[in-house]
């Protein structure tokens, strides 16, 4: 008596733990899906350089020593270097970046 009792229940468990997963994938399908990849900074450049810029630019925090500052700068600039086809503006604000950023302008002002 007890063991068509207990089959019973143990189809009723199986059944509703099916029913769960297959509405947990569901909602797992139906999410909006993330991007993997980090969202750059969306806008122009200022028309003064900020520190905060700068950092931007530069792929850094605001307060980083001297070194990690150079380091940063002349991995961007290798990428952007205009005798490798970068562009002459661009260059001109990384070198503003790292200025501002080593404290060597009061403001910046690029040619461009």
């Amino acid at each position: 008596m007890a063991t068509p009792f207990l089959a019973g229940v143990a189809v009723a468990a199986t059944a509703l733990a099916g029913r769960y997963g297959i509405q947990a994938w569901q909602a797992f399908k139906a999410r909006p899906p993330r991007p993997k990849i980090k969202k750059f900074y969306e806008g122009g450049f200022q028309p003064t350089m900020t520190k905060r810029e700068a950092a931007l630019i530069l792929g850094i925090r605001e307060n980083v020593p001297a070194e990690k500052v150079k380091e940063a700068h002349r991995k961007v600039m290798v990428a952007n270097h205009p005798d490798a086809g970068g562009s002459h503006f661009l260059a001109s604000k990384i070198n503003e970046a790292k200025d501002v950023m080593l404290a060597k302008t009061k403001g910046g002002g690029s040619p461009f």
